[in-house]
């Protein structure tokens, strides 16, 4: 940061606001402290009739790769709400959010994933302006090499074990750098 957000100074500094525990940028002109904090993606795990809905990403990070439809929350909306409106703008498809399902801590990038059941409304799908191709598959048909996240390999080697029980617990897991070791997708 170059100049405070709330008056325009150009006096910045990154150290311990009074008062605090931890390095911040903080305006000494104002006192204002511009707090940075993680950034929340959320996302669907949209089924019917037993087929799983991946959008193919069009944009970068990962163009070209498969991936749950899911995105940065935007201000003013719930977890569900913001979901529902990634399908739809990923893959043109209305879905009924159920329940709270995966969890992902990615404090090396400043992320949380957090992904939602859902049963698409109609069956009906298409290709938002994110996504270059839309599809359902059926469990033995997912692109395994070509998924677009860790985070969306998880929930779906999840979702594949949990429907052997038809028990859909809630998974909480950290995902650490590339390059260190992956955690057991056992409960």
């Amino acid at each position: 940061m170059k100049f405070c957000s709330h008056c325009g100074s150009d006096q910045l500094r990154f150290d311990i606001p009074e008062g605090d525990n931890r390095p911040r940028y903080w305006c000494p002109a104002c006192q204002t402290i511009h707090y940075q904090n993680p950034k929340i993606v959320v996302g669907a795990l949209p089924v019917w009739e037993g087929r799983i809905l991946l959008c193919k990403r069009a944009i970068h990070p990962r163009a070209g790769y498969w991936t749950l439809p899911a995105g940065f929350m935007e201000n003013g909306e719930t977890l569900q709400e913001g979901a529902a409106r990634e399908t739809w703008e990923e893959a043109c498809a209305t879905v009924n959010i159920s329940d709270l399902y995966t969890v992902f801590n990615l404090p090396h990038i400043y992320q949380v994933y957090v992904f939602f059941l859902g049963e698409l409304a109609d069956g009906k799908f298409g290709v938002g302006d994110e996504s270059s191709d839309a599809g359902l598959f059926l469990p033995e048909e997912i692109p395994w090499d070509e998924l677009a996240f860790p985070t969306i390999t998880r929930t779906l080697k999840f979702y594949l074990q949990d429907m052997k029980t038809g028990d859909f617990p809630i998974r909480v897991q950290d995902i650490a750098p590339l390059g260190t070791p992956k955690p057991k997708l056992e409960p």
